[in-house]
């Protein structure tokens, strides 16, 4: 069934492309994918699946459905670009790609008796568009959830590579605005207590272990010279290895904004902008499956140095409910790092093309891998997950 899923990607070649370097050529950011969102709907109606646009109260999501079975196949597909950047995260070859697995399993499904959900999620770079998606019920009938990212030449397949968990907040410093000449000494100075709480953060990263980040910028910080600023507003985020870790971090730099608003007399506030990123969890078999098939590409998994990638992502939060995989699909020849200007030139390019098509077909056979072994269908179809509703999407 691997050849018959292979072919498919085959015949589908030049549409899958298409819909990459359609996708690449109008990037849309998160929420406003709505061009994107409507080309793939259009790709995958005409491949015979039922699609529903809109889902889960959001405009630019959406499901199309192939099959009938109680396994489902959840694929999901990534379509939102960088702001300033476009798709310097390869997002199209990520939609793409998800596309043209589910193209591609429609033989198997009909042969084995499975249900194909293509899944397009928006909003993964901020928004963390799955975990909305989790909590109003788009993978209650998932079985198992899978996807590749691309990236620098690289490919992974390995259970312990993982991503960080991620939160990230909005700060507001709010003071007393005042003559910075005539009386600046009637004023309370929000910027200063942004100066300080910096100085507190960059001195706290010291003393963070490996693996923890801390980064952020003043979005507000006065409006004139002559006017002792009066609020200013900071935008930060914390990462750590795993979503255990995560709270202790985020205490620890809000006590440093804390500090600013001590030491200059000013209010602060603290405001969660999207739900938090969980650590991604790669399932060991499914991993194994799609890192089995790599020798017939070309390619060899690398593993992650630490077990785990700098980057985040919401589909960290599906693996901690939904068994998953999200390997890297590497593009060959391409050195450039995501969300960079030199990456989403890399991503239209035939290195891209290629790492789009053979991650279709890698993730169409580990699909048929499981679809085709039955204890282990057996056991997918009976373990026991966290509920999938757990809201993470609550201010702090």
């Amino acid at each position: 069934m691997s050849l018959v899923t292979d072919v498919a990607v085959d015949e589908w070649q030049a549409r899958l492309i298409g819909l990459s370097h359609s996708l690449h050529a109008e990037p849309e950011i998160a929420f406003e994918e709505h061009a994107s969102a409507a080309k793939l709907a259009a790709i995958m109606g005409e491949a015979g699946f039922a699609v529903t646009e809109g889902v889960c109260e959001l405009p630019t999501a959406l499901l199309a459905t192939y099959g009938e079975g109680e396994l489902t196949i959840g694929i999901c597909a990534e379509y939102d670009a960088l702001p300033g950047i476009g798709h310097g995260c390869g997002h199209n070859i990520i939609c793409a790609s998800s596309a043209g697995a589910a193209i591609a399993l429609r033989a198997a499904a009909d042969r084995y008796g499975f249900r194909i959900a293509l899944i397009g999620t928006p909003a993964e770079e901020s928004g963390a568009g799955k975990q909305l998606m989790l909590e109003r019920g788009a993978f209650d009938d998932v079985t198992v959830a899978m996807m590749a990212h691309p990236g620098p030449a690289v490919d992974t397949a390995g259970a312990g590579d993982s991503t960080q968990a991620c939160s990230r907040f909005a700060v507001t410093f709010q003071g007393r605005p005042a003559h910075a000449a005539g009386a600046p000494w009637d004023g309370v100075n929000a910027a200063d207590a942004a100066v300080v709480a910096q100085v507190a953060v960059g001195l706290l990263r010291q003393q963070t272990p490996p693996g923890y980040r801390i980064a952020g910028f003043v979005s507000s910080g006065g409006e004139k010279t002559n006017i002792i600023p009066e609020r200013s507003v900071l935008e930060y985020e914390v990462r750590t290895p795993d979503a255990g870790r995560l709270d202790t971090l985020r205490r620890r730099v809000h006590a440093c904004f804390e500090a600013g608003a001590l030491a200059t007399g000013a209010t602060v506030e603290f405001r969660r902008t999207e739900p938090d990123y969980l650590d991604l969890r790669n399932d060991a078999w499914l991993i194994e499956r799609y890192g089995s098939h790599l020798p017939a590409f070309g390619r060899a998994a690398v593993p992650l140095p630490g077990g785990f990638s700098a980057a985040s992502t919401d589909m960290g939060n599906v693996s901690h409910t939904v068994p998953s995989i999200h390997p890297m699909i590497g593009l060959r020849g391409v050195t450039a790092m995501p969300h960079t200007h030199e990456f989403a030139a890399a991503a239209a390019t035939p290195a891209a093309d290629e790492a789009l098509l053979h991650a279709a077909k890698l993730l169409a056979r580990t699909a048929t891998d499981l679809a085709t072994t039955p204890d282990r269908r057996a056991t997918y179809l009976t373990r026991s997950f966290p509920p999938a509703r757990t809201p993470l999407s609550q201010p702090s």
